[in-house]
């Protein structure tokens, strides 16, 4: 027999718990210059854990051929990343809507 949810009630194979957090999250991804005048992206709003964060954080690196870590919720990206972040995000499944690029 399948476990099931503590929060939505369902079984945990068809759990549409994460698909509705994704939902609702409001993600901001932000240009900073730092040191020197070095671009930084900066992605804010992600909810998760600690561990899924540094997993995402690693995905968007590879993707992006640039070095980055993860601070306080938020990953930080060297140079700017922003629309390619941005198609990632989506196609990982996060709504197009409620991803604002500042």
């Amino acid at each position: 027999m399948a476990e099931i949810c503590s929060v939505c009630g369902l079984p945990k194979p068809i759990c549409v718990c994460q698909t509705i957090e994704r939902e609702q999250e409001r993600i901001k991804i932000k240009l900073e210059t730092r040191k020197w005048g070095r671009p930084v992206t900066i992605i804010e709003g992600l909810n998760g854990e600690r561990e899924d964060l540094h997993e995402l954080a690693k995905k968007l690196k590879s993707a992006c051929a640039s070095g980055g870590t993860v601070k306080n919720n938020t990953i930080i990206l060297q140079g700017d990343h922003r629309l390619k972040v941005k198609e990632i995000l989506v196609s990982m499944g996060h709504s197009e809507e409620n991803i604002e690029i500042i």
